[in-house]
């Protein structure tokens, strides 16, 4: 064990603050502006080059819109419908799906899948049956010949093990509630929306420099340099869009502010609508140079958007001393106790807490941990779920911890201990290790998440 002078050194090397001591920076104490009320502000947009976006080949998934456009306007109203979606996958059904993400991967690779019964302590035996087609091509055909009346269930269990990048853009934008299910309306919300939007735009962002808004504004444009990945976020294009998207959003919710962490939401997002109209293999490497302005816009406002989404489930994890991600902290530190007390028991022998290396896994939602190109895929499978960036999110965090437990078993110094849990190896890590990662995670929200007594000591 490190003595306590060797802790304090390190500490003082790192420079390393303690978690949950960020200091907030709040929004503007105004009401949202409306610019359904304002109308006067919005002024015409600028004539937009005319160059031509890359033809889209026909994705299988306009056929699914045409095909179940009956379905999608069912005669609900757009309460009714979110609400809809919003209802929790049966157990059974996403069950099934964790077990042939594990199995299909396991006769790929050779290596035994999981059997049927869930728990913490499943071992692992052989499977007979012949592999599946791939998740990609089972979804897109799926959608494309579905009839169902429920299609935004189904959209949600087919999403689950992973969404094909063609199909991606629009689908996180109905699994986020952004787009309306009924497909007629889609056109006429997103101009609407995008408009909202660039009213904001036109009444806020000139206040920037503004006494009262300065500190926010200054603490948004000192971190988006620092974010992840470099040759996407350092292009000025891209930078003044991150800029405009989290200072609107600061302004909006003054309860919470901007907080460090919700930079990163950002990303994600961005990345998946922009290569709808680029070719791009490695996503940590996108150029949008060759974007028109006029898709650019329209891509700002649908990150922004879509980002409001997901920060209205976890709104918590950024108010005043951040409650949201202390709860959770704590909630994962007792879960940990409970699927694996030698690991558990190493961490607290050796006085590592959960604070040190698991409040950035929850206030950044793991993207720090993992590629970018493993984020999109976990967000996946979070918008797929009830609660997905706050509840499951936390048998993720359980799972990728206990991961990792034959090395945090093998450190034996709380600086070595440390740095590892702050470092992680997953450079390499690809859709393949996030899907096991996520098929664990749901095993151990079934056996845990409907017994709270198995938090209790």
């Amino acid at each position: 064990m490190a003595s306590d002078g060797a802790r304090k050194q390190f500490w003082k090397r790192s420079n390393s603050k303690v978690p949950g001591s960020i200091q907030h920076v709040y929004g503007a104490q105004h009401p949202p502006f409306d610019p359904l009320l304002h109308g006067a502000l919005l002024k015409a947009a600028p004539k937009m080059p005319t160059t031509p976006v890359r033809a889209k080949r026909v994705s299988t998934f306009q056929e699914f819109e045409s095909n179940t456009s009956d379905a999608w306007d069912a005669g609900e109203d757009d309460d009714e419908l979110l609400a809809m979606a919003a209802e929790s996958l049966n157990t059974e059904v996403v069950m099934e799906t964790a077990h042939r993400v594990l199995r299909d991967h396991s006769q790929r690779r050779g290596r035994p899948a999981l059997q049927e019964a869930p728990g913490p302590e499943q071992r692992l035996k052989p499977e007979a049956e012949p592999p599946s087609a791939p998740a990609d091509l089972r979804l897109v055909k799926s959608v494309s010949e579905s009839h169902t009346s429920r299609p935004a269930e189904e959209l949600r269990k087919l999403s689950w093990s992973g969404i094909p990048k063609p199909v991606r853009p629009i689908t996180w934008k109905l699994l986020s509630g952004y787009l309306p299910a009924n497909v007629d309306r889609r056109p006429s919300t997103l101009q609407r929306k995008q408009k909202e939007y660039f009213a904001f735009i036109e009444h806020y962002y000139d206040s920037r420099n503004d006494e009262v808004h300065q500190d926010t504004y200054r603490q948004i444009h000192i971190d988006i340099p620092r974010m992840s990945p470099e040759a996407l976020i350092l292009q000025p294009k891209v930078m003044e869009i991150f800029e405009r998207i989290l200072f609107i959003w600061a302004i909006r919710h003054p309860a919470s502010g901007y907080v460090q962490g919700i930079n990163d939401l950002v990303t994600p997002f961005f990345v998946v609508f922009i290569c709808e109209h680029i070719e791009a293999e490695d996503v940590d490497a996108v150029d949008v140079s060759s974007v028109p302005a006029d898709v650019l816009r329209n891509i700002e406002a649908d990150t922004y958007w879509c980002m409001s989404k997901l920060l209205d489930g976890i709104q918590d994890n950024y108010t005043f001393a951040q409650p949201g991600i202390q709860m959770k902290v704590k909630m994962l530190e007792e879960l940990v106790s409970r699927i694996d007390e030698q690991v558990h028991r190493h961490l607290d022998q050796h006085e590592v807490r959960y604070l040190q290396f698991a409040f950035r896994w929850m206030n950044n939602l793991l993207m720090r941990e993992v590629p970018l190109r493993c984020t999109i895929r976990l967000w996946d499978t979070y918008q797929s779920e009830p609660e997905g960036f706050s509840h499951f999110h936390l048998y993720v965090c359980a799972a990728f911890l206990t991961r990792w437990r034959k090395e945090i078993l093998e450190e034996r110094d709380f600086q070595e201990l440390l740095l590892f849990l702050q470092n992680l190896p997953t450079a390499h890590w690809d859709d393949e290790d996030i899907s096991l990662l996520l098929a664990d995670a749901y095993r151990l929200k079934f056996a845990f998440a409907d017994a709270p007594n198995h938090y209790k000591k």
